[in-house]
């Protein structure tokens, strides 16, 4: 596509939000929890698997740890296999039992509410913090930045960037910072039920006239008609 101003970018931005908010009014994080600290570990516990799968693993987790002390206080071989369905769980059990330690030890048992504190708990990145600030506590201090959100903004020629801190960098001037945790909802609901990896469904996108992505699409199937 031609270059784009800033400005026209953050107009189609714009018009981006509206299309999605209409279209996902109800888009929300689909990581199954019912307090803060559920959520945390639920997102520990979703790197490189599916929330479906988290979510299958975290009722009987959740039942049997109810604190961080449980967590911190833990066997971690029984850590370790009652998270055993899921990937590297040995990696996600240490990262959660010593998570855990650390808000006993530094914050009485609460999860913090700032991403400062977050990030320097063990196995919690800025995406993770990210997460937990904008769903468990409403507190729009970023831009959730996954396998979909990254996706969809190349698409939409929201970011050139790779790395995902430089890709929330990018995204954050074109989204009114009060639609950052929502924006990332819209964006994943949108890359699982409409805009995949493979083949996208440009044909009932909504923001089908707002994407390069999908209009170059268009346009080289349409060329590779007989």
């Amino acid at each position: 596509m031609p270059r784009e101003s800033q400005q026209a970018k953050i107009d189609r931005a714009q018009k981006i939000i509206t299309g999605l908010r209409k279209e996902y009014p109800d888009a929300h994080c689909e990581l199954n929890y019912t307090k803060p600290l559920e959520l945390l570990i639920a997102t520990i516990l979703s790197a490189q698997t599916t929330d479906k799968s988290v979510n299958l693993a975290t009722p009987a987790l959740f039942a049997k740890y109810r604190t961080a002390a449980d967590y911190a206080n833990a066997n971690l071989a029984d850590l370790e296999n009652a998270v055993r369905s899921l990937g590297f769980f040995r990696n996600k059990a240490k990262s959660i039992q010593n998570c855990c330690k650390q808000l006993v030890e530094k914050h009485g048992c609460e999860v913090p509410r700032t991403m400062e504190e977050l990030v320097e708990l063990p196995g919690v990145g800025r995406k993770t913090a990210n997460v937990v600030l904008g769903n468990a506590f409403g507190i729009n201090d970023g831009i959730v930045v996954d396998t979909h959100v990254a996706r969809l903004s190349h698409r939409l020629a929201l970011t050139n960037k790779v790395e995902p801190e430089k890709i929330e960098i990018d995204l954050q001037p074109l989204v009114p910072r009060k639609f950052w945790a929502l924006f990332s909802h819209w964006l994943i609901w949108h890359g699982r039920r409409r805009c995949y990896a493979r083949k996208p469904d440009c044909d009932h996108c909504v923001i089908f006239v707002l994407c390069p992505y999908g209009q170059q699409l268009k346009r080289l199937q349409q060329k590779a008609k007989p």
